[in-house]
């Protein structure tokens, strides 16, 4: 198990604890934000459902990303990238839900006057597609065994020096305080400022464009189907070159 969480903190100042705090919150959205089937979920559950259920669904996702920061830190989520035939299974469970869940979306589109945006149902169905979406994604895992955990090691590190072009100007302007419980709690602040912001901008659009629900619902639909065959295709790529070389002389 990794004790760094849990070994005596360092004492830091005011500038150093909210440069840490704002780092935390960057590295949040940073994780939260980039396009895809998480946020392809929160988009169609805010847009069909009302803002309650874009929120329950980001909640999901915060939630295995929760799930998934414990194990990598009890040493747990190791198993996924040891093992490359549980990481293909994941990577095959994920296409296949991806797939269901851009069918449901259709469904929903075609469907829009039997949805009711003020149920409860709604709201955890919305959830549950999240979470169940995001535990079976192994490039979380990996995020948590790689970024999340350099991060939580004891040190600093200088947020803004790595960008291009300008990195050596903003040097030192943004210096965080990795390992430190004020950077973790920063960055799920991230995820949760992105789940209740993102719902609300889409509702906000609903509201203001006619028949935009459908929309959304369909693009989040083609998400999650491209998505679904490019985690298929990875997931098969490797029986198909095992099969290939085994039946070609």
């Amino acid at each position: 198990m990794h004790h760094w969480l849990l070994s005596t903190q360092p004492t830091l100042s005011l500038g150093t604890l909210l440069s840490t705090a704002l780092g935390g919150v960057i590295f949040g959205l940073a994780l939260a934000a980039p396009p895809g089937p998480m946020n392809a979920v929160i988009a169609e559950e805010s847009a069909l459902r009302g803002w309650r259920a874009g929120l329950f669904a980001g909640l999901g996702a915060m939630t295995a990303d929760a799930c998934f920061f414990v194990l990598s830190l009890v040493g747990v989520a190791t198993v996924v990238t040891e093992t490359p035939g549980l990481r293909q299974v994941m990577v095959a469970a994920g296409g296949m839900l991806m797939l269901w869940f851009a069918y449901g979306a259709i469904q929903d589109a075609n469907a829009l006057s039997s949805v009711d945006a003020e149920s409860d149902d709604d709201a955890s169905r919305g959830f549950r597609k999240a979470l169940v979406l995001a535990l079976t994604n192994p490039y979380q895992v990996v995020f948590w065994l790689t970024v999340g955990v350099g991060l939580l090691r004891p040190g600093t590190l200088d947020v803004l020096s790595s960008l291009p072009v300008v990195g050596s100007e903003v040097s030192g302007l943004l210096v965080v305080q990795t390992g430190h419980p004020v950077l973790l709690a920063g960055l799920f602040g991230g995820i949760v400022l992105w789940i209740t912001g993102f719902p609300a901008a889409i509702v906000a659009a609903r509201e203001r464009v006619e028949r935009l629900a459908p929309v959304i619902a369909w693009a989040s639909a083609a998400v999650l189907a491209v998505s679904g065959v490019l985690f298929l295709a990875q997931a098969l790529g490797p029986a198909v070159e095992w099969a290939g070389s085994t039946l070609l002389p």
